[in-house]
């Protein structure tokens, strides 16, 4: 059996990064990459994003193997040795290691009725399953206000498709969208011809000829051709916790991206929980620019740099013609500033700790600020102007 210097599991955006990070350190040392789809690497983004508007699925590939990557897709490993350093896939093949990234990733929290009649979409072959019943004229159930909820409604809606919202909350993105902006978007998707259902919990799905009876706790009913969900994620973490590696809601990693205080097992992306020392805390993240950014370091100390990860990433998202750029900690439960004037206009939202310090900026249909509004950040002064004055940070705004 050949060992190979760098062993990733996973075959996402992250397993890409690394590979990039490994390759600024060692140009030709080998590096295999085990992932469970039978596609190469990809963006995930453009699946909720500009694939509905026009572009082309040429464009989502990060061409990977051009790194002098082996590929080996449409299997998973199933078991760890981190004491022999070996790997075993759901092929029975076995793999011999150097250094090993765990890069995971999550997969789609689920209902627990519906089946494979519920598209849970994080996929290519989601989006294709989904693209199939759009260009039929399909009615469509979505369940999930939140990221990929919102994303998926609207991208549904400008391909011409009845959608009907269901979601628990009263507002759209009422997990971290002040409740202004978050209740101004419902008006917004009605008048977008969404129809939406908020407060709404469902109790079951049930198989109606060829589509489905979606029922709600309050009795209410939804009958349409297809559902997708978008109702959160969960980490990755089963091979790290039977090795007995360190997890909590993620894989523990240093600022480094090693695991468990080890220097031969990384863990990135989706799946890691890392220390942000601005906070004073640790965190996950699930969103492309961390994928990518911490990919890329954590691949290049596994190759030797040894460079701490300090980056404060950030994520975006497509509304129909409303678009937003955020870093750090959206929570709408916590106190915002804002200049918020109204749903079509440019806003800035800054979100404070107990001690007035901000935590998160949330840039409204306002582009080219994420620089400042990271500086704030990580600076870390309080924040003196009340809440209902409509200030915001002179450096974001």
């Amino acid at each position: 059996m050949e060992t190979t210097p760098y062993l990733i599991v996973g075959g996402g955006l992250t397993a890409d990064a690394a590979c990039g990070g490994i390759r600024e350190q060692d140009g030709d040392g080998r590096i295999v990459v085990v992932g469970d789809e039978s596609h190469a690497p990809y963006s995930r983004p453009p699946l909720s994003k500009a694939l509905w508007k026009g572009a082309g699925e040429s464009t989502i590939w990060r061409d990977t193997a051009e790194l002098g990557v082996e590929l080996r897709l449409g299997r998973r490993i199933v078991e760890l040795d981190l004491g022999r350093h070996e790997a075993r896939d759901s092929k029975d093949e076995t793999y011999r290691y150097d250094k090993l990234l765990l890069a995971t990733g999550g997969r789609p929290r689920r209902l627990p009725f519906g089946g494979d009649g519920v598209v849970y979409f994080r996929t290519l072959d989601d989006y294709r399953r989904l693209r199939g019943s759009a260009d039929a004229g399909a009615h469509f159930c979505v369940i999930g206000g939140g990221f990929i909820g919102s994303e998926i409604a609207a991208a549904l809606a400008l391909s011409g498709c009845r959608v009907t919202m269901v979601f628990p909350d009263a507002g759209i993105g009422a997990r971290i969208f002040p409740p202004q902006l978050s209740l101004a978007l419902n008006d917004y998707y009605r008048d977008r011809g969404v129809e939406l259902l908020p407060r709404g919990s469902v109790t079951g799905i049930a198989a109606r000829g060829d589509g489905a009876i979606v029922t709600l706790g309050d009795g209410r009913s939804v009958q349409a051709d297809a559902i997708v969900a978008g109702i959160g994620m969960e980490p990755s973490v089963e091979l790290a916790t039977d090795a007995g590696l360190p997890v909590r809601n993620g894989i523990i990693v240093d600022a480094y991206g090693c695991v468990g205080g080890r220097e031969d097992v990384f863990a990135a992306g989706d799946v890691a929980r890392f220390p942000l020392p601005p906070f004073a805390s640790d965190m996950r993240v699930e969103h492309e620019d961390h994928a990518k950014s911490h990919g890329r370091r954590v691949g290049a100390n596994m190759a030797g740099a040894r460079v701490p990860y300090e980056h404060l990433p950030f994520f975006y998202s497509d509304l129909f013609d409303l678009g937003y750029e955020a870093v750090g900690e959206l929570d709408s439960r916590v106190e915002t500033l804002s200049d918020w004037t109204g749903l079509t206009g440019e806003a800035t939202f800054t979100y404070l700790d107990s001690e007035r310090r901000p935590r998160g900026v949330l840039l409204w249909n306002r582009f080219g600020r994420l620089d400042a509004a990271r500086h704030m950040i990580l600076g870390g002064e309080p924040m003196l102007a009340s809440a209902g004055t409509g200030a915001h940070p002179a450096p974001v705004g």
